[in-house]
């Protein structure tokens, strides 16, 4: 099987069930950005050098979920490929992921700039990645049925990002930069 197949040359691509799309339709915007995220996170896992490594290799797997359920184009053609998806229980997952780095954190008082180290610096990135998926996803559900759980999961990923990059932080001893707004 070859990579290319010359049928997107003209700005048109197919989604799952067929249905042929501009390349720039907000459907392949949505699922061009969660499969970004996920180059993202697998940077990030590398950084981290094994932290986390099996939490952030499930969320790779739940964003090529997201994907192939946004590609496939409608809810039959999602049942009729056994399109995986992601469940409640994904989210959950993720909640007590943050509860977990939350115990070892101490309360924040200030919103902190990103940075501090390179691991810390791509979990934002990764973070911001995320919140643009999930305003993309809020918009295409705006016009086209989409699973509410992938809203849902991509805010609380968003969420756990940022928790992920003060661990991080944390476990680095690297300390927070606190914002301090001019004037």
């Amino acid at each position: 099987m070859k990579i290319y197949t010359r049928t997107g040359d003209k700005g048109q691509t197919s989604l799952l069930n067929g249905k042929r799309v501009p390349k720039d339709s907000l459907r392949i915007e949505t699922y061009g950005t969660i499969d970004e995220l996920n180059s993202h996170i697998g940077m990030l896992r590398d950084l981290l050098d094994g932290q986390n490594a099996e939490l952030l290799t499930g969320v790779q797997v739940h964003l090529f979920d997201l994907g192939s359920t946004l590609s496939a184009g409608d809810a039959a053609t999602v049942e009729r490929f056994k399109v995986p998806a992601v469940q409640d229980t994904d989210v959950d997952a993720l909640e007590s992921a943050m509860d977990a780095f939350d115990k070892d954190l101490p309360p924040m008082r200030n919103f902190i700039l990103p940075g501090g180290h390179p691991a810390i610096s791509q979990a934002h990135i990764c973070r911001t990645v995320c919140r643009r998926a999930e305003r993309l996803a809020i918009r295409l559900a705006a016009d086209e049925p989409v699973p509410e759980i992938i809203v849902r999961y991509l805010n609380r990923l968003s969420d756990l990002l940022f928790m992920l990059a003060r661990w991080t932080g944390w476990r680095l001893q690297v300390a927070e930069i606190p914002w301090k707004p001019r004037g």
